[in-house]
């Protein structure tokens, strides 16, 4: 019989623009079979329930697994939970519904100067980046830099557009890790399950140590 550690199954999701290069120090670290699920590219007009569903096409309907998603992830994950209900849902630096996006986000989605605002404007201040995502070391800053240049616009634009006008009525539970030190997304009001002590909007990085003892730690869904 297998034991825990080799029936976990993850399966991992960046951030907006990311790749599994996020996940460069954590899946050394984790234990069972982890899986990244690369950001396809959206069809004219998709919505964000059409995109995850897509998605979630590449997880069997009945497999007991974690879906442990980070900062833009999140709301793809959550969309991916409505149609896999043996997935249990992790956010890491995410907060779990819309209504609790801070206020400079609430404003931006109010007033829709969203769309005024070129998504490629980030790259020409990494700097600016750095502090606000809470990038620390220097490596982890080179790997920021090339996420940034890397980033599709166009993919970009919808995404933020998705993000700022998702419906996130009627999602289903997901545990929390997030960092007491989020520029991006404030912890909020809402319960967290794993607040880690200094960590960042970026701490899938710079804190994957402790990530990975939580992820590891998760108790697996019995079977049916």
């Amino acid at each position: 019989m297998p034991n825990a550690a080799s029936a976990r199954v993850f399966y991992l999701l960046p951030g907006l623009g990311a790749d599994e290069r996020v996940f460069r120090d954590l899946l050394p670290l984790l234990k069972g079979d982890a899986h990244t699920l690369p950001w396809l590219l959206p069809e004219p007009r998709e919505t964000l329930p059409h995109y995850a569903g897509r998605i979630a096409e590449r997880i069997p309907p009945e497999q007991p697994c974690f879906v442990a998603s980070v900062s833009f992830g999140g709301i793809v994950a959550l969309e991916i939970g409505r149609r896999r209900p043996r997935a249990q849902i992790v956010l890491i630096s995410r907060v779990p519904d819309a209504d609790a996006l801070p206020w400079l986000l609430r404003l931006a989605r109010a007033t829709g100067v969203y769309k005024l605002v070129p998504p490629q404007l980030l790259k020409l201040f990494p700097r600016a980046g750095q502090w606000y995502f809470g990038v620390n070391s220097g490596n982890d800053y080179l790997l920021f830099k090339q996420i940034l240049f890397d980033t599709d616009p166009m993919y970009a634009r919808w995404a933020i557009d998705r993000l700022l006008r998702w419906n996130s009525r009627g999602v289903g539970p997901a545990l929390r890790i997030h960092g007491t030190h989020d520029r991006v997304l404030p912890r909020g009001s809402a319960p967290i399950e794993y607040l880690i002590q200094g960590g960042t909007h970026f701490m899938i990085l710079s804190r994957a140590g402790e990530i990975s003892r939580i992820l590891n730690s998760l108790p697996i869904s019995p079977a049916r």
